[in-house]
């Protein structure tokens, strides 16, 4: 069977058991479309339907206990809670919520050049890119900044 007909026979049976066991519309997406790759990858050979259909409610489990013990290792913590604890004051949360929502690339500049100190040069070095790469990093930064701010405080 090829995989779009094993696409089209088994998602839907797929999708109820990895919602059931990770409960989050995201995750049982990419449970999914794993188990599919896995499928494409591996290129197995069943001896019939219910073979096939077994392979992939394994494959589809195991990935599934896969994320949840990610989530279990690397706890998500949200954005307010960890403003709340970096910073005191009101005006410094909102900060440093605006920099947690930015791209990580971007996101890595900022902290480095306005929290660490490090000057455009010493960035390039630790992050392996260009000087001009971090300039322009910093000018989107401070865009998204200076737009986030005239949102807020211009109403």
């Amino acid at each position: 069977m090829d995989l779009e007909a094993a696409v089209r026979k088994h998602s839907e049976m797929l999708y109820r058991i990895c919602i059931v066991i990770l409960g989050s519309e995201q995750d049982t997406q990419d449970a999914i479309q794993e188990t599919f790759c896995k499928y494409l990858e591996k290129k197995p050979k069943f001896v019939d339907g219910e073979h096939e259909k077994a392979w992939l409610i394994k494959v589809a489990t195991n990935h599934c206990r896969d994320i949840q013990r990610f989530r279990f290792r690397h706890p998500k913590v949200p954005i307010e809670e960890l403003a709340g604890t970096l910073v005191s004051q009101q005006e410094d949360r909102e900060a440093v919520r605006e920099l947690l929502q930015m791209p990580p690339k971007q996101r890595a500049v900022m902290v480095l050049h306005y929290v660490e100190g490090y000057q455009v040069k010493e960035i390039a070095g630790i992050l392996g890119i260009t000087e001009h790469a971090v300039k322009k990093r910093l000018q989107r930064g401070r865009e998204q900044f200076r737009t986030a701010w005239k949102e807020e405080y211009c109403r």
